[in-house]
């Protein structure tokens, strides 16, 4: 400091004559100096300002181009980077630190405990032949300890070498990939995936399983095969196989769960290359929360029996089904197909495995097959959670057609593995953890001896023969007893899917939008369920966005301005049918109704009324009539002219309750430019609706189908008689899912109620009162 105050110019150096011009003298060589030295810190913020700016008003001043182009250079920053392994300097890993470390044997049974261990896990250990191998994690006790079983702290798997274990979570059950390795490092060539609660029927695995596929004790056979006749069928039930139609596994997509016809005919294939052999499990079978939350009342236990004299099943190139942990056989070529992904909710994280494992297993010339009952698994009434299955209900079904489409040009199967894995990242199927975490594996695999599985030639692609009359072998499944499940197993069946055809056949082309007041998280999916199989498709509306569930933003004061969108999403849909959740919508009382004409509710007195208002500015209704009328003025003529034939005065305002109503394919073009004519003013949709609908037509022109449905403001307080499946639709009804079991039961107030539908509900009336509904 002394030397740079000595070399300032000698006009600065200067004494000042006055005290302020020192002090001045003495700010501006200060600050000149701090400039000076933060020079580059000045400019960056400078250029973060400008940046944030330019972004700012990009997006305001609509330059689509310049903002996609900025936000395209901000993804390719985020890109995920492909590893790169070399695949012939991967050292060995050997066992130098467990006191197993000579020990050798073919099968071995996985578990992941938590807690001390189970009676179930107790029978285990004693199936003969087999070896378990517990995984514990942060919440397993220290002191865990059974004869028989290998178990392997988390001090003992991080001493094992593995690099996985730097992507695993410590208190998952996914840690058993580590059990996986150690197994394979001390000789396996058979893995059964397995949980503590599920007990080996019969204590025998080979009894159920073909634990041999090849040598002396292999059972040469020929299995029956899904047929692949239909080329969009990508994904089967197979509990329908083993007589249980109404019950569907996790992981298989909602959408599909009402098809629950049995297969017209299978064919045949060669026994010997079911890697992946799933086995079903009685009791608590394998099914999602919407199934085990639906299904039964809270403090009743399922005990689902399946048909164990059905024959096994295998699955051809093209079509899956969903796969579990907790009951799995594998087979030594298809080891490289157990690796649990992390990045995913732990109960998607098993069957996204399954359907990745499933694609990756016909490159190898292997193919899936499920089993009859080989495990009873007994339910311990415990909330399953479904916070932990939305990666499964969002993204299963568009994973499996991704899967079924995807090809790879890479000449060995870890290189495909690889780019698989990579690709569904992308894809947003998981995430950058799992491809770093499937590198990792399939090094390890290689560093413990695996050897990878030969490439077959894939037959997904070439045209396949036509299956003759010859080839087709027929299998009819039992139709088992469905307690629990809101099915009853009669001589009805037939009448009810021929009722589901007709009901599909009208409606298949409809897409319903469902406006849902309250939470959305336990009942979004399970109107999906209920409304899916008979509409197009179910778009949901709620007050807050819900991304996971698929559920869009749409107020119920205003919802009319959502449904543009939704048009233009569905542009070929037939019309577009309107319903809040406070109203039961019968669907089989509307087949009569006309889809090219407007349903409303404007014969139902209690929601469609007319009145006059005051013109008092500080009145609600009077500010509605006075932009109704705003909106009129600016009508093209043919829509003024209709809506002044039903309403002539500017002071008559036009109510309606607008629950439920219908757009047909013909009049949406015109319902948008009325959308767009309302503009920003506040028009409530109670007001808008109305207004919308006799300016599109005459109400004599209304398909009178809605008239007849009850509707009351006020139910009576003893609202047990207000439903009835004979009409349309019923209002007001506030519904939330409710467990049954399939039977007449009474209720609270002694009703119970029968309607045609597969589906239980509890509608609860504003008076707190229940009732039982099955919806057939």
């Amino acid at each position: 400091m002394v030397q740079e105050q000595h070399s300032l110019p000698k006009s600065v150096n200067q004494k000042p004559k006055t005290r302020t011009a020192a002090l001045a003298a003495t700010k501006s060589l200060d600050f000149s100096v701090w400039v000076s030295d933060n020079l580059v810190r000045i400019v960056a913020v400078v250029l973060l300002v400008v940046t944030v700016a330019a972004v700012f008003f990009l997006r305001n001043a609509g330059d689509t181009a310049a903002l996609l182009c900025f936000e395209k250079q901000a993804q390719e920053l985020e890109r995920i980077a492909y590893p790169r392994v070399d695949w012939s300097a991967i050292a060995p890993i050997a066992d130098k630190t467990s006191k197993f470390a000579n020990f050798r044997t073919e099968k071995w049974i996985v578990v992941s405990v938590l807690g001390y261990p189970s009676d179930t896990l107790r029978r285990l250990v004693k199936i003969k032949g087999w070896q378990v191998v517990a995984v514990g994690g942060s919440k397993t006790p220290s002191d865990w300890s059974l004869k028989g079983a290998i178990f392997l702290s988390l001090e003992e798997q991080a001493n094992l070498g593995f690099r996985v274990v730097d992507y695993l979570p410590y208190d998952s059950y996914v840690r058993k990939s580590v059990g996986y390795l150690f197994a394979i490092q001390h000789g396996a060539k058979k893995i059964f995936d397995a949980d503590d609660r599920g007990e080996v029927i019969d204590d025998d695995l080979g009894k159920h399983f073909d634990v041999e596929l090849v040598g002396e004790g292999a059972r040469q056979e020929v299995l029956l095969q899904y047929s692949h006749d239909n080329p969009n069928r990508t994904v089967v039930n197979p509990y329908v196989h083993f007589g249980q139609r109404s019950v569907w596994p996790r992981g298989l997509p909602l959408e599909k769960a009402g098809e629950i016809g049995h297969e017209e005919f299978y064919t045949q294939v060669f026994g010997g290359k079911q890697f992946i052999q799933q086995g079903i499990s009685n009791g608590l079978p394998d099914v999602d929360s919407v199934f085990y939350f639906t299904r039964k009342s809270s403090l009743e236990a399922f005990d689902v029996r399946f048909d164990e004299h059905a024959p096994k099943v295998a699955l051809p190139q093209g079509v899956m089904v969903p796969v579990n942990s907790f009951n799995t056989l594998y087979h030594s070529p298809a080891f490289w197909a157990l690796m649990l992904p992390v990045s995913v909710s732990t109960m998607a994280s098993d069957v996204l495995r399954g359907y990745w494992g499933q694609r990756l297993l016909w490159e190898v010339g292997g193919y899936v097959a499920v089993y009859p009952p080989t495990v009873h698994r007994y339910d311990r009434i415990e909330a399953y959670p479904f916070s932990e299955e939305k990666d499964l209900h969002v993204n299963v079904g568009r994973l499996i057609d991704y899967l079924v489409l995807w090809r790879s040009d890479k000449h060995r199967l870890f290189e495909k593995i690889l780019d698989l894995s990579f690709a569904m990242a992308e894809e947003g199927f998981w995430t950058e953890t799992d491809v770093k975490l499937t590198a990792a594996w399939l090094q390890d695999l290689l560093a413990v001896g695996y050897q990878q599985p030969r490439l077959m030639s894939l037959e997904l692609g070439r045209p396949r023969p036509n299956i003759g009359h010859g080839d087709r072998k027929e299998f009819v499944p039992q139709k088992l007893p469905s307690v629990h499940l809101g099915v009853e197993e009669t001589g009805t069946v037939n009448y009810e899917i021929a009722n589901l055809i007709r009901w599909r056949k009208t409606f298949g082309n409809v897409v319903l939008i469902m406006h849902c007041n309250g939470p959305v998280e336990r009942t979004a999916l399970e109107w999906r369920l209920l409304y899916g199989r008979i509409f197009r498709s179910v778009v949901i509306l709620s007050e807050k966005k819900d991304v996971d569930l698929v559920v869009e933003e749409g107020h119920l004061d205003y919802a009319y301005r959502y449904l543009p969108k939704i048009f233009e999403q569905f542009s070929s849909a037939e019309g577009f049918l309107f319903v809040q959740d406070n109203t039961i919508l019968n669907y089989w009382n509307l087949l009569q109704a006309d889809k090219t004409k407007l349903w409303i509710t404007n014969k139902v007195s209690e929601s469609w009324s007319s009145v006059i208002t005051n013109g008092d500015s500080s009145d609600w209704l009077s500010q509605q009539a006075s932009m109704v009328q705003k909106v009129v003025s600016t009508m093209p003529a043919h829509f003024q002219v209709s809506y002044k034939e039903t309403s002539d005065n500017d002071k008559n305002l036009l109510l309606c309750s607008s629950e439920v109503f219908y757009v047909p394919q013909r009049l949406i073009s015109d319902f948008v430019e009325l959308v767009s004519l309302v503009g920003n003013l506040e028009i409530h949709q109670k007001v808008a609706i109305p207004m919308f609908f006799v300016s599109l037509d005459s109400p004599q022109n209304f398909d009178p189908i809605l008239d007849s449905m009850i509707y009351k403001q006020n139910p009576p307080a003893n609202s047990t008689t207000l439903y009835t499946a004979k009409v349309p639709a019923v209002h007001p009804w506030s519904v939330s899912t409710y467990q049954n079991n399939g039977r007449r039961r009474s209720t609270s107030d002694g009703v119970s109620l029968k309607v045609e539908n597969s589906f239980f509900l509890i509608l609860d009336d504003q008076r707190g009162r229940k009732k039982h509904v099955t919806l057939k």
